[in-house]
């Protein structure tokens, strides 16, 4: 499946790190940051995950739910959002079929080796269900300030 802004969101449902399900559907109405990172404690995705903790105040103040999603387990996810202190829902998508239904799941390289991975992209999901903003392969240090960015100015229409 092609995405592209302004086409719906896929919807799925996955375990959060205690275990509940959560659906994107039922978050209608609301903006959503869906991201999706490799794996948690890494030094990369520990980064990224820890930008979007020092921002989830004023996003939670927007109106905006952050979910992160990746291939690790629900305990895993336990132990990574207790040990960063992150107030948001970190989802469990261990046979990676979400990151495949949004193109995030691919052949990648790492000293030389190809593996299958999941890819570091992230959606801007808006109210309505559809895809706002695409951003693929984003390197962690600018990539927030980007999205806060582009939330203000897609909010504001």
């Amino acid at each position: 499946m092609f995405l592209e802004v302004g086409s719906f969101a896929p919807l799925f449902t996955l375990p959060d790190a205690s275990g509940t399900l959560v659906s994107l559907e039922e978050l209608r109405g609301q903006w959503v940051i869906l991201y999706f990172y490799p794996r948690d404690n890494t030094p990369g995705c520990t980064k990224e995950a820890c930008g979007y903790r020092e921002v989830a105040a004023a996003l939670a103040q927007r109106n905006v739910t952050i979910l992160g999603i990746s291939p690790d387990s629900v305990a895993s996810h336990q132990k990574f959002q207790k040990k960063f202190d992150l107030p948001f829902r970190l989802l469990s998508d261990t046979d990676t079929a979400v990151a495949q239904a949004y193109g995030s799941y691919g052949s990648k390289t790492f000293m030389g080796k190809e593996y299958l991975g999941v890819y570091r992209d992230t959606f801007l999901i808006d109210p309505e269900g559809k895809l706002a903003a695409i951003y693929r392969r984003v390197k962690p240090d600018a990539h927030i300030a980007q999205v806060l960015e582009d939330v203000a100015r897609l909010q504001q229409g």
